[in-house]
């Protein structure tokens, strides 16, 4: 390694664990402080939610016809850690592989503020039984700690790990081409990974920020599959355009641009304990290829949510919301 390479790894690292001490500090100030100070109500109330199997399906003229029916099990933001134990953790992904999905998707932010516990949960994915595999990108907080390790667990446990690039796997002999990228916090930043990894072939592209959708969009990806808003955990119902995600104009939800669908979860844990008009969820996606548009009543338009939030909602024959 040259003199100039090891300075900018030393200055690397230095800025790494710096974001990381933060990080800390953050994540003491809005998680573990206000959780403590409440004597542990908080946590107890935000573990006792529900978590919602959302089934939708999207339609794209896109799609591939002989893709038709396949179904993908979308997670995203576990944030494992103080307000989510691994018990929990790996409960939501046994309640993913009873669902069935050919495919499991997870866009990123397994965990909170270290990968300790993460293997385990890594491992269940890729052992849940779908049989295209388990897939997974990096978020903002799997970074945080060392992203390079918690991808090797991921690839170790048997996960497909991309990383700015793609992979074909098939179904049912039909060759399908998945894509994904890190993390990029700003439109342009993920719109060069997006050209990084996308070719004229991508089925799906995964991306813990949803602002990827811009460029995928473009550049004509069926299927966009995002997380990292949390739906902004706080929505109004008397102001369904209004949540807390204000950093996003796709905050939740389904999105269409031209023949290309973005889908962003709500994701399974949270920063701050608490969700209101706005629960944790297992995205259960079936995909369709359609020349038509997506049902009307299950387009969002940027921003909102609250007043969308039913009609994906899945209900038992009896009325019942499943979860």
């Amino acid at each position: 390694m040259t003199a100039l390479a090891m300075t900018k790894a030393l200055q690397d690292d230095r800025a790494r664990r710096a974001k990381y001490r933060r990080a800390r500090i953050r994540n003491f100030l809005f998680t573990v402080g206000p959780n403590r100070l409440s004597g542990g109500r908080l946590s107890k109330r935000h573990l006792g939610q529900d978590i919602v199997v959302r089934e939708i399906e999207i339609f794209s003229p896109r799609w591939p016809r002989e893709l038709d029916g396949m179904r993908i099990g979308h997670v995203s933001d576990f944030h494992l850690g103080e307000l989510l134990p691994l018990e929990r953790a790996m409960e939501i992904v046994r309640q993913l592989g009873e669902l069935e999905p050919d495919l499991i998707a997870c866009t990123g932010d397994v965990v909170d503020l270290h990968h300790h516990e993460a293997m385990p949960l890594l491992k269940a994915m890729a052992e849940a039984g779908a049989p295209m595999g388990a897939a997974l990108v990096l978020g903002n907080h799997d970074e945080l700690h060392c992203g390079d390790t918690l991808a090797r667990h991921a690839e170790r446990a048997g996960m497909i790990v991309l990383r700015n690039d793609a992979v074909e796997i098939h179904r049912n002999g039909t060759p399908f081409v998945l894509s994904g990228i890190d993390w990029a916090k700003s439109t342009p930043q993920c719109a060069k990974l997006v050209e990084k990894a996308c070719g004229d072939e991508s089925h799906l592209l995964l991306s813990h920020n949803p602002k990827a959708f811009s460029r995928a969009s473009e550049i004509g990806v069926p299927l966009t599959l995002s997380g990292h808003t949390h739906g902004g955990q706080v929505a109004l119902k008397a102001k369904p355009n209004t949540n807390l995600a204000i950093a996003h104009r796709q905050s939740a939800g389904l999105f269409e641009e031209g023949p290309s669908r973005l889908y962003v979860t709500t994701g399974i844990g949270a920063w701050f304990p608490l969700r209101v008009n706005c629960p944790a969820e297992i995205a259960m996606i079936t995909m369709r290829s359609s020349d038509g548009a997506s049902p009307a009543d299950q387009i969002r338009t940027p921003g909102s949510f609250a007043d969308q939030l039913d009609s994906l909602v899945s209900h038992d024959d009896d009325g019942r919301r499943r979860a």
